[in-house]
């Protein structure tokens, strides 16, 4: 049984927020997160608390980016649909074909929507998997666990990169750019510090991720 009801995509946010991993620690965290971003300074807000474990701070990080990018897609559902946005495109240049490598194991070609639902789906069976994303304080992360966020990371930045290509004037015109440019400053200045994507994966949106880092 999912944990969304069928209505649920129709809704203003794509589907309901994860709350953070790892119990009381997780939460602890999740306060850091909020009060560091209420500060307004970004660049301090992305960094590894004093004496914090590494993974733990990637963990509630991944959940948070992955609550941020559901509410601004969730903005545009109604605007990003199979007719609008038949291909997954950040511009003329950039398209994605969706793989999980597991029930989609060659990438496949689908719109835009389908991607993001596909693309959620695959987000959410990982950070509901406690092999993955412990929520017991003091459980162990998987060998492997960087990996498995720099590959979510690197999906969720196509979302931007789709949004600020196909739909940045319908932001503009429901006054959420400011928002929309504030949660993407933040995911590439966290995205930065931890190394979780390529540059050549950024290629989309170099421009503005350039004048972010400057």
């Amino acid at each position: 049984m999912s944990l969304f009801g069928l209505g649920s995509r129709n809704q203003k946010t794509f589907r309901p927020k994860k709350s953070a991993p790892s119990g009381s620690k997780g939460a602890e965290l999740k306060r850091h997160i909020d009060a560091t971003l209420g500060s307004g300074n970004l660049r301090e807000a992305v960094k590894l608390p004093p004496g914090e474990d590494p993974n733990e701070w990637l963990a509630v990080n991944t959940v948070d980016f992955f609550n941020q990018v559901n509410i601004l897609y969730g903005t545009l559902t109604e605007f990003c649909t199979t007719s609008t946005c038949p291909t997954m495109t950040a511009g003329p240049k950039y398209e994605y074909r969706w793989a999980d490598g597991v029930q989609i194991k060659k990438p496949i070609e689908v719109s835009a929507p389908k991607y993001v639902e596909y693309l959620m789906d695959w987000i959410e069976v990982q950070l509901d998997d406690e092999s993955i994303f412990p929520q017991r304080l003091g459980a162990p992360f998987p060998q492997n666990f960087k990996d498995v966020v720099k590959t979510i990371f690197k999906r969720l930045f196509r979302v931007y990169a789709h949004i600020y290509h196909s739909h940045f004037q319908k932001i503009v015109t429901l006054k959420e750019e400011a928002h929309l440019n504030t949660c993407f400053k933040h995911f590439i200045l966290f995205t930065w510090e931890f190394r979780l994507i390529e540059k050549s994966e950024l290629a989309p949106l170099f421009e503005l991720i350039e004048s972010i880092l400057q």
